[in-house]
């Protein structure tokens, strides 16, 4: 949305970032009114001075008034593009000579290319010094015949092996991950753009000068062409230093030199990018079966154990319950007075005397006593049942102490 029109016109005049964004900006440099348009306008309103005019013809008509309005525009979109187009440059490098830096570095992707080798080697009876990276991309298609495993996974297995201490690379080479999505022969085109714009700025800066009263607004644009000029050169500069960088780490890969030039960096940085993702989702598996082995491993040698130290614990416990139950049946039975057969009614007096001299515990230790085996003989029930001679054995006591009892009664 677009300020009015008497606000449009001062603030193109004075370059007002606040009042046009630049959005606004550059929807005024698609509506810049044409010489014909112009004349159209003004025939008409002088055909019909008392008729106003409308909106539309009133808004083209005030731009029509602004001098120089094409090369303000443009000097103007330019200053407010600036930043976004540089940036849209220079990030894309440093992540291209990042990116070149961390993979250089990284000793797991190294073992990956030399265990690579080694196996390549191996199945084809050869001798090579190396392989082109292109071959990556079919790591993964390549299986054995008995499990039908991939290539890639056979490597993963032997890199845990004999360097458990490695990486899933992926996580470690993020520059490289983001200059796989840049295209850098579009960026090459940007820069020269960049330039371009830059030094049509300043043939649009003399345009306006020539028609500009204020001498402020003219030394500020003056200043804001020469940083830019400047940043363009450096910007220049760095590229064509990460561009030959890059040739210099395929001849450190051992690509050939010949073929240096014709490898396209996007492509490079793709299958880099995409064999480190594989490569961290085989070794995400690898370790995972490998998980899953030691603990059905383990648990298959402490299953019997387990199982061994219960049943030594509870014999433990029985062997240690009989053995306090001898101890408290002979200290008891020690303890105990023999009566002759005759004799088994006691007085009175003689119980009473026999709680007097501290006999009483004697008691306690008696009903422990029968409380244990009490509980032995619930907890281990005889499967034995009883025989009719104890039955009627026990029904003729039971008879003799009613007897007893109505007696005394």
């Amino acid at each position: 949305v677009l300020p009015a029109v008497h606000v449009i016109k001062n603030a193109i005049l004075s370059f007002d970032d606040y009042a046009i964004s630049k959005e606004g900006v550059e929807k005024i440099l698609t509506m810049i009114p044409t010489e014909e348009e112009k004349q159209k306008i003004q025939e008409a309103q002088l055909a019909n001075p008392d008729l106003p005019l409308g909106t539309a013809e009133q808004f083209l008509l005030t731009l029509a008034s602004i001098s120089a309005l094409n090369p303000r525009l443009q000097l103007w979109a330019f200053k407010l593009n600036y930043e976004v187009l540089e940036k849209e440059i220079a990030e894309p490098l440093f992540d291209l000579k990042l990116g070149m830096e961390q993979l250089a570095s990284n000793q797991t992707f190294r073992r990956i290319l030399a265990t690579l080798l080694a196996i390549g080697n191996f199945l084809n009876s050869s001798n090579a010094k190396g392989f082109e990276l292109s071959y990556l991309e079919k790591v993964v298609e390549v299986k054995d015949t008995v499990h039908r495993h991939s290539l890639l996974h056979h490597t993963c297995s032997l890199l845990e092996d004999n360097y458990p201490q490695s990486s899933d690379v992926y996580s470690e080479i993020p520059a490289i991950t983001r200059s796989a999505k840049v295209d850098f022969d579009l960026l090459a085109e940007n820069l020269v753009q960049l330039e371009r714009r830059c030094k049509a700025s300043w043939e649009n800066l003399k345009l306006v000068a020539k028609h500009e009263s204020k001498a402020v607004l003219k030394n500020k644009m003056t200043e804001f062409l020469r940083d830019c000029t400047q940043r363009v050169k450096i910007l220049k500069v760095v590229h064509r230093r990460v561009i030959n960088r890059f040739h210099s780490f395929l001849l450190f890969l051992g690509q050939p030199s010949f073929s240096v030039r014709d490898v396209k960096i996007t492509s490079f940085c793709r299958i880099i990018s995409e064999f480190a993702l594989e490569y961290r989702t085989t070794r995400e598996r690898v370790l995972t079966i490998r998980r899953k082995r030691t603990i059905k491993r383990e648990r298959n040698k402490t299953r019997g154990m387990l199982i061994t130290e219960v049943t030594l614990r509870g014999q433990r416990s029985e062997e240690e319950e009989h053995e306090t139950m001898t101890s408290l049946l002979t200290s008891s039975c020690s303890s105990l007075t023999v009566h002759p057969a005759g004799n088994r009614s006691a007085s009175p007096s003689t119980l009473t005397a026999a709680r007097d001299d501290g006999t009483g515990s004697q008691d306690d230790a008696n009903d422990d006593i029968m409380d244990r085996l009490v509980k032995s003989v619930t907890q281990n029930p005889s499967n034995r049942t009883a025989s009719p001679k104890s039955r009627k054995r026990s029904r003729l006591n039971r008879k003799s102490s009613e007897s007893r009892r109505s007696w005394v009664l």
